[in-house]
């Protein structure tokens, strides 16, 4: 094989589909391997460029593919599908692989470090866990509903009052659930101490990390947003311009425009849903303490400005989309956020 041959690989999790080009446009050889066998493949074939889609285990044979000396490219599952003729069938998938990586419109995706994707993990176990904590939450808060007892507002109330309402034998609690019920505050306590356990390795680790100690220093980056920022992004240099990584967290106006109409909508929504909520919750509290008049500077009292004459919402999202230029021009020159103080 020469070093210009486009190997095309349709991933799965036991049959690999691959296809062998050495004309653009056309397909010489095809081979459907086992797992083993594929690892086999990268192993003996000489220096290649390998295309696939970033998707499941995609991370995982870059680096494998890449330590063996080949090229590999990696390309967005949702710019791939269009390319995808008739049937989707594994043949036809890679084939809409070899044809996408023509199109120089598609931007390659970075592969993942270990780092990256054990950080990524981290978070995807939080996430989890956090939505555990909430429906138990809930549950609790129903079931003691039912039984006449009532819980203040707050997450931190419930535990407490849900044990409170255990050990008093008047407070309406059938014995035949009080056993099911302590469980329960033994399950949401479990899972706030692994949660606060993931955040304090979160913590740990950013000290080791430069670009993300520099992200924390942007009003409204705080550990868990900088951190998660540094494992889905991968890297920042794949972003010509600080729109370009707005406009992949969905932070920009959906447009519909044909010839001199121009329509601009609300926010697209596409991309990472989320790192995108964590920024414009970010965004939201940055917002808040500004009404206060904690450390007023230029950022903020725009924020301000645009909140009075738009309303929270709208001042929230367009905040976040500024932080998340910020975090560009931050992470790409490697230097600390300074905020610039009002004009006298």
């Amino acid at each position: 094989m020469a070093n210009d041959t486009l190997v095309g690989v349709d991933l799965a999790k036991d049959v690999f589909q691959v296809a062998i080009s050495c004309v653009p446009g056309k397909v010489a050889k095809r081979l459907r391997l086992s797992r083993k066998a594929f690892a086999e493949f990268l192993t003996h074939t000489p220096p290649a460029r390998i295309v696939m889609e970033a998707c499941g285990t995609a991370h995982y044979w870059t680096r494998y593919a890449e330590a063996r000396g080949h090229t590999v490219a990696l390309l967005p599952p949702h710019q791939v599908r269009p390319y995808v003729l008739r049937n989707k069938t594994d043949r036809t998938d890679v084939d809409g692989i070899l044809e996408a990586n023509r199109n120089a419109e598609i931007r390659p995706v970075p592969a993942k470090s270990v780092t990256q994707q054990g950080i990524g993990s981290l978070h995807r176990l939080r996430s989890a866990w956090m939505s555990t904590r909430v429906a138990r939450l809930n549950t609790a808060r129903g079931l003691l509903r039912e039984l006449g007892v009532f819980i203040p507002l707050g997450a931190a109330k419930v535990v407490p009052r849900l044990r409170e309402a255990i050990g008093d034998a008047d407070s309406g609690v059938p014995d035949l659930l009080r056993a099911s019920l302590h469980e329960l505050a033994d399950e949401i306590g479990q899972l706030e101490q692994r949660i606060a356990a993931i955040e304090h390795q979160l913590t740990a680790l950013a000290r080791q990390l430069p670009d993300v100690a520099r992200l924390m220093t942007i009003p409204g980056i705080g550990i868990i947003t900088a951190t998660a920022l540094f494992a889905f992004i991968g890297s920042v240099e794949r972003f010509p311009s600080a729109r370009h990584l707005a406009s992949y967290l969905g932070l920009t106006p959906r447009e519909y425009s044909s010839g001199s109409r121009r329509r601009l909508g609300g926010i697209s929504k596409r991309g990472d849903t989320y790192l995108r909520t964590m920024l414009i919750h970010g965004a939201r509290a940055v917002l808040a303490r500004a009404r206060q008049g904690s450390r007023p500077d230029r950022l903020r009292q725009w924020a301000i400005e645009l909140d009075a004459r738009v309303g929270h919402n709208k001042a929230a999202v367009a905040l976040a989309n500024k932080i998340t230029r910020v975090v560009w021009s931050v992470w790409r020159s490697h230097t600390d956020y300074t905020s610039v103080p009002l004009a006298a």
